[in-house]
């Protein structure tokens, strides 16, 4: 901190020397005068004042200042400038003169005075210096050194340094970085590193430096320094760069491609590139760069990066590789153990590979931090692991792994006690010896200085197939619950064999012995690996087991087989060389008979008679012990059968308890095919039920068992079992037949599954009924008739099914089912019967009920035979047997031809129902001869009908009627016959439809009287009343000739569309026969009718 003291006089004097100051002024040049006066400081130890004058020329300077000490101080200098003492101070009293020194003495020409205070001063730090630049190619980094200045300083200060970094020709800048330091009264050399985009060998890179030094308590203005000198980075003149470089996987590379003058670029690419994906540039007129982005990871010997340069010479290729991979990852899973407390082990694996290889690849070092150690790994790559010696008995270790590569570094520590890492190598040597039968000695080497710790070791006897281990200890005894486990323990050796006794063994038994070692507590670790096998057998001895044994006696009753199972293998105690059966009929003789090994069973003919039978086994050491059995088998009555119970993997098998079975129960079976292998158990006196098990046993088969008791005297049989171990669903179908097949039932019999085929019990039978055509899979089962039958009954063998159509189709399916499902089905179609009391009921229905139709029908129109007569076929008079038309013949038989004369005819009766104008229409009429005036019995004919009874009258000739009724009525004259056609009413119309019908409705009608006057005045009223003229009705010619052949219904008009007309008829509207033919038309052929109406069906018939 500046603390500045001025003295009192000064403050007197100064006012006093500016005011002479002024005045001198007056009197001097003013170009001389001394301006824009400006200080500035490097260090706090001067400070450095420049002036301008406005004349140019060399002049002597006189620069006073007053200060506390050593007052007033005045200096000349011949330049514009004077560096002075830094005096601590808050202002200063500046006078600068210009002197004349053409004289002897030196005048002043010039003067000027300056106040300057600390504000006025700038600090400027010292101009730094760059020590040393070392650029590296390879990496494209440099390395740059540097002393702070802080010497210059006598307190600490904190400063801040701008590095730029510039290349190319004009120079552009790269970067430019900020660099922080702290100054602390000394001289310091600072170290910075960058690296490069683009390599230092496409063009020269330049470095400069400045500083800016934080003083706070300098209250004048701070500013940086000037720059240092530019050091200078040259590049190359040709070829491709970066070379050789290792990056990071997903950095950007920029390569350049640099060539001498006069070349031209002709290719430039890089192999990860797509085509036209990296972006080239030109660096300069002989040089060209190329961006790669992400560049991924390259294989072991790297990515190609090439560029072709065209010149007068030729092409000139320059080419370079590029390696991506990772940095070092931190050692993983680092352990360090001893195997022989000689030396120490670390092991670390490398965690994620860096992908660089070769002179790339990853370096490990391992350091002990302790004793300042380390050893480098040199192995392949495929195990990390490094040897460090133990020194000097010492048990605490410090390691570190440290990886490095081109990418970086890493690193791992651990800290260990030696004692607590033990892990000794496998045992070598291991020799085996037999102590006796059931035990033996084993030996091993163990390598290792291990005199400081004790020992543990494992010993695995294998056995095939199980595997036993025993823990035996070396040294002292420790006892378990077992004798032959034991632990011992041994103290540590160096190089030392060591040996240990198994017991307990079994004897005549191969085993297969491993031994194992670590570190008794409190300094275990790890097990040692297990040392190769050795395989031993041990000694045999007498079989230590009893044979199982059973008997049966054959059929003869004289001869008994012997059967025995085996010893297990470890009741054996050696190779059974053969059995020995013994047996003795009498007090005194004893037989034997020796069987081979090979054998399990062996005959006996005992005459008949009972006795004890003994089998033992024999091998190299003896016999085992004997096995007794009784031949005699007590007789039983009927022996019951039952059914056991399957488990799954067994037979569950339960009896009664029988107090005079003594000596136990034995469970009998056999299996396989004929003759089938006998098997038996044989169970305490107290057991009561039990679950058979077998290898042999397999699902779906059927087995028999046989429960014997044993007793003083011999073996009672009990009952038989039948059994399966699981049952299944039946293999094979039923097979069945139809026995007989009736219109309404249909009667099937089967046969039942073979037992073999059924693999389990059967506990019916499935029968599916339906209908269903030949052919089909199955029965319909959404037809009504669908059936479904079980059949539970096993003895049964016949089944009737009713209630069936008759003619009807239907498909049956049996199949048998277990407990465990329902077998496979076997199928039949059948058709039923006819039915023939419904054929016959179908038949007579129909007909009984057509014949009493038709007796009802003839019974009805019996009945009504007038009403039918009259309604649909009424009587027509026939022209030729009126006696009216009977004309004598001539002479040659032939009648003579003359015209009829027609005489007026009264009629009996006329009653006149309903007269009509202009058209007479009789709508229900009939006409009756006098022999039919008498209604018949049951009064049929209807009173309320009208109608009128006329007597026939032969037709009659027309004649003028001198006085005809002045009304136009017919009167009393007038006799109307009904429509033969329809014999149905006529409807009465209005207006022109009644006038239209008239004629069309007027039929054929017999001759009819009517009065001639009226007819002709009715023939000139209206075309309708001359129509009505015409269809009068018959009128009698007597000449054939002039009949009108003009009309409509005339067979030679044009107009006629009739097919059923007549040749020769007078001319009628509806008249479509001839009324009286002719004697010609007699002998003429016939007309032919083309067609038929229902006209004709009345009309042709005989004449009466």
């Amino acid at each position: 901190m500046w603390i500045n003291q001025i003295p009192c006089f000064l403050l007197a004097v100064t006012p006093l020397f500016l005011l002479n100051h002024l005045v001198h002024s007056q009197k001097t040049d003013s170009s001389l005068k001394a301006q824009n006066l400006t200080c500035i400081t490097h260090s706090f130890d001067e400070v450095i004042c420049t002036w301008t004058t406005a004349s140019v020329g060399d002049f002597i300077c006189e620069f006073c200042y007053i200060s506390s000490t050593p007052g007033r101080t005045c200096l000349e200098t011949e330049k514009k400038s004077l560096a002075i003492p830094l005096i601590l101070f808050d202002s200063l009293s500046v006078e600068i003169s210009t002197l004349d020194s053409s004289g002897e003495v030196k005048k002043a020409v010039a003067k000027n005075a300056f106040f300057l205070t600390e504000k006025n001063i700038t600090f400027i730090p010292p101009t730094p210096h760059i020590d040393r630049l070392t650029p590296d190619y390879i990496s494209d980094t440099f390395e740059l050194e540097w002393y702070d200045g802080g010497s210059a300083f006598p307190y600490e200060m904190d400063a801040t340094w701008e590095i730029q970094i510039l290349y190319n020709d004009p120079m552009e800048e790269v970067d430019l970085v900020t660099f922080r330091s702290r100054l602390k009264g000394k001289n310091t050399l600072l170290y910075w590193k960058w690296a490069a985009d683009l390599p230092f060998n496409c063009t020269t890179h330049y470095v400069r430096i400045r500083s800016f030094f934080h003083e706070d308590a300098f209250a004048g203005w701070k500013t940086w320094s000037q720059w240092s000198e530019i050091v200078n980075i040259p590049g190359k003149d040709g070829g491709m760069y970066p070379l050789d470089r290792v990056v990071h996987v997903g950095s950007s590379v920029t390569f350049c491609c640099v060539w001498k003058n006069g070349g031209k670029m002709n290719t430039l690419n890089f192999s990860q590139c797509p085509p036209h994906r990296c972006p080239i540039a030109p660096l300069s007129t002989e040089s060209m760069t190329i961006q790669v982005q992400n560049v991924s990871v390259t294989p072991p010997g790297g990515s190609n990066a090439w560029c072709i340069v065209e010149t007068d010479e030729g092409s000139i290729p320059y080419g370079t590789v590029l390696f991506v991979g990772y940095s070092p990852d931190v050692p993983q899973n680092v352990s360090c153990e001893t195997r022989d407390l000689k030396k120490i082990v670390c092991k670390w694996e490398q965690g994620r590979p860096t992908r660089l290889y070769g002179q790339r690849r990853t370096i490990y070092t391992l350091l002990e931090r302790i004793s300042g150690e380390n050893v480098t790994y040199t192995g392949d790559g495929k195990r990390y692991q490094c040897h460090f010696p133990i020194q000097n008995n010492r048990r605490i270790y410090n390691f570190t792994v440290h990886a490095s590569n081109d990418l970086g570094q890493s690193e791992a520590s651990l800290s260990i006690d030696i004692k607590h890492r033990v892990h000794p190598q496998p045992p070598e040597k291991l020799t085996v010896s037999d102590n006796n039968p059931t035990s033996i000695g084993l030996s091993w080497y163990l390598p290792g200085s291990f005199a400081e710790i004790q020992l543990k070791c494992q010993v695995r006897v294998d056995t095939s197939p199980s595997a036993e281990e025993l823990n035996l200890h070396l040294g002292n005894i420790e006892t378990s619950h077992k004798t032959n486990n034991a632990t011992f323990y041994l103290d540590g050796a160096e190089n030392s064999y060591y040996t240990v006794s198994v017991d307990s063994l079994l004897p005549y038994m191969s085993y297969i012995f491993q031994v194992r070692c670590s570190a008794a507590e409190p300094f275990f670790w790890k097990w040692s690996s297990w040392r190769q096998t050795t395989l031993h057998r041990t000694q045999e001895a007498p079989p230590a087991g009893q044979l199982d044994i059973w008997r049966e006696r054959v059929n003869d009753g004289d001869t008994v087989i012997i059967f025995w199972k085996s010893l297990p293998f470890v009741e054996r105690n050696g190779k059974i060389q053969a059995y020995e059966v013994s047996w003795s009929l009498s007090k005194i003789a004893t037989e034997k008979k020796e069987v081979p090994e090979s054998n399990n069973h062996t005959s006996i003919n005992l005459g008949g008679s009972d006795c004890v039978i003994t089998v033992v086994a024999k091998n190299k050491a003896g016999p085992s012990p004997p096995s007794l059995i009784n031949s005699a088998e007590i007789a039983v009555g009927d022996v019951p059968t039952e059914n056991g119970v399957a488990t799954g993997d067994g037979i569950n098998i339960t009896w009664h308890p029988d107090h005079s079975v003594t000596c136990g129960y034995t469970v009998r079976w056999c299996y396989g095919p004929e003759p089938c292998v006998v098997d038996w158990k044989t169970f305490p006196t107290g057991v009561t039920n039990a679950v058979i098990k077998s290898a042999h046993f397999q699902m779906g088969i059927r087995y028999h068992f046989s429960l014997y008791g044993c007793k003083d005297d011999g073996y009672q049989l009990l009952k038989h079992i039948n059994s399966y171990i699981k049952e299944l669903e039946p293999r094979v179908a039923p097979v069945f037949n139809v026995e007989l097949a009736t219109s309404d039932s249909i009667l099937i019999k089967w046969k039942d599954i073979p037992v073999k085929d059924a693999r389990g019990f059967l506990k019916g039978y499935l029968l599916h009924l339906g209908k269903g055509e030949e052919g089909t899979t199955k029965p319909n089962s959404f037809e009504s008739g669908h059936q479904e039958i079980n059949i539970t009954d096993l003895n049964q063998k016949t089944l009737k099914i009713s209630g069936l159509q008759g003619k009807t189709s239907y498909h049956l399916k049996l199949s048998g089912y277990t407990a465990a499902g329902t077998g496979p089905a076997s199928s039949l179609h059948v058709i039923t019967k006819e039915n023939a009391v419904g054929l016959i009921i179908a038949i007579l229905i129909p007909v009984a009920i057509v014949i009493v139709l038709a007796i009802v029908t003839s019974i009805l129109c019996y009945r009504k035979r007038e009403w039918i007569k009259e309604t649909f076929y009424p009587d027509i008079p026939n022209p030729e047997n009126c006696k009216a038309l009977d004309f004598p013949k001539g002479p040659e038989g032939n009648p003579n031809s003359k015209t009829l004369e027609m005489n007026p005819c009264t009629p009996n009766s006329i009653e006149v129902v309903q007269t009509q104008h202009p058209c007479l229409k009789i709508e229900d009429t009939a006409m009756t001869s006098p022999v039919a005036e008498e209604l018949p019995e049951d009064g049929f004919d209807s009173e309320s009908e009208s109608h009128i009874v006329v007597s026939y009258c032969p037709s009659v000739i027309e004649e003028e009627i001198s006085n005809p009724p002045v009304d136009g009525s017919l009167g009393s004259s007038q006799v109307v016959y009904i429509d033969v056609q329809t014999m149905y009413p006529a409807q009465v119309n209005s207006g022109e439809d009644l006038e239209v019908d008239c004629v069309a409705a007027a039929g054929y009608k017999p001759q009819m009287q009517l009065p001639v006057n009226s007819l002709r005045k009715m023939e000139g009223a209206s075309s309708i009343e001359e129509d009505l003229d015409k269809a009068a009705g018959y009128r009698p010619q007597g000449n054939g000739p002039s009949w009108n052949a003009g009309c409509p219904d005339s067979p030679v008009s044009m107009e006629s569309n009739n097919e059923n007309a007549s040749f020769g008829s007078p001319c009628s509207i509806n008249s479509r026969q001839f009324l009286i033919p002719s004697k010609e038309d007699e002998d003429s052929p016939k007309a032919i009718n083309t067609g038929w109406s229902f006209t004709n069906f009345f009309h042709n018939k005989p004449n009466d």
